[in-house]
């Protein structure tokens, strides 16, 4: 049974399992702050070069299969298989969400 997830992260999961940039970052506040294991990008440029070298280029589609609601953000696990050292990397995705868009987001694996 797929997660019912809040429309601009499922946006963002749709868009990742086509590997779409541009829908990748449709969902994100102009202002969003993305951490991926401790490293920080801010604001759509920067998300779009995290996009592109992390995750296009290396196919890596992320497939939650857990959400649940923790200190006010929305916390999604699961695997991200592609053609990368290690995969599937099982990782955890924090989400914080503001106005309709993805305000935060941190990566853990």
């Amino acid at each position: 049974m797929p997660l019912e997830l809040p429309p601009p992260v499922a946006a963002y999961v749709a868009a990742n399992a086509r590997l779409d940039v541009d829908g990748m970052l449709e969902p994100f506040a102009a202002d969003a702050v993305l951490l991926d294991n401790g490293a920080a990008f801010r604001g759509h440029a920067e998300l779009r070069r995290l996009f592109e070298e992390a995750v296009v280029a290396v196919k890596a589609i992320f497939t939650p299969d857990t959400a649940r609601r923790e200190d006010g953000r929305l916390v999604v696990e699961g695997p991200a298989h592609g053609d990368f050292k290690g995969s599937p990397i099982r990782f955890t995705y924090r989400f914080t969400l503001e106005d309709g868009a993805i305000k935060a987001l941190e990566i853990r694996a």
